[in-house]
């Protein structure tokens, strides 16, 4: 998902999508589509954009095609500004439709940086159905901030709200989610009930009021990549880490 235009981090996102800023000098997508690799069961990759920025990732695509596996299609969702984006929700059924898509899907917004072996949340997934990916960020304050969740002992989401003035725990959705291919045709429900397009969470509050959804929570690293200062902390995280490592 790198269709939006992250305004919130002007002037660095003006004539950049926020996906290819670097963290430690590496892309953002670089690290998300590198994690997708490492799963056999990934056998496409769609980056799904808009026209101001569809040139710079098909650049970028072009370059990562000998580093890894899975072949990457760029596409252009058509939009131009905040004022005609589609909207997450609407940029995932717009993929669907357009290319077609029959095969389980995983669905990963471009400004995530994370830690988590996507194998064990696939893993997970199979076992359950559709899954949302949870970080406890352990702070009610930070929690108004995301989508958060409440799930039963069973790991099932029981309560979704999103970017609450109350949460109702500390478990956010860091932008990541499962959906098995037989549940695909549901986004075209939601849309054609008018609901909202924006960010995936109202469909995930809408979605597990109907179906079983799971939550899968990790630790470790993730960062949300919302603003300037988010930006700088991951990099100077990220960029600690690789001194270290070499």
């Amino acid at each position: 998902m790198a269709a939006g235009y992250a305004t919130r981090l002007y002037p660095l996102t003006r004539d950049r999508a926020k996906p290819l800023l670097p963290i430690a000098g590496k892309p953002i997508i670089d690290y998300i589509t590198d994690a997708l690799d490492a799963v056999r069961e990934i056998d496409r990759i769609y980056v799904v954009t808009n026209s101001r920025f569809s040139a710079s990732f098909r650049e970028w695509a072009g370059a990562r095609r000998n580093v890894i596996r899975a072949p990457i299609e760029v596409i252009d969702d058509e939009t131009v500004s905040d004022d005609d984006k589609l909207g997450a929700i609407g940029d995932i059924r717009f993929v669907l439709d357009r290319e077609r898509v029959d095969d389980d899907l995983l669905v990963v917004l471009g400004d995530n940086l994370f830690d988590l072996d996507l194998k064990d949340i696939v893993t997970f997934f199979r076992g359950k159905g559709p899954t949302v990916a949870a970080y406890d960020v352990r702070d009610r304050e930070a929690a108004k901030l995301y989508g958060i969740l409440a799930v039963d002992k069973n790991s099932r989401v029981v309560d979704f709200k999103e970017k609450p003035t109350d949460p109702p725990s500390t478990l956010a959705a860091i932008g990541m989610y499962l959906f098995p291919r037989e549940k695909l045709k549901l986004f075209r429900v939601y849309a054609e009930e008018g609901n909202k397009m924006d960010a995936p969470g109202y469909y995930i509050r809408w979605l597990y009021q109907r179906e079983a959804v799971y939550a899968y929570v990790f630790s470790g690293v993730w960062y949300d990549i919302g603003d300037l200062e988010m930006y700088r902390r991951a990099d100077a995280r990220y960029a600690a880490r690789a001194s270290e490592e070499t």
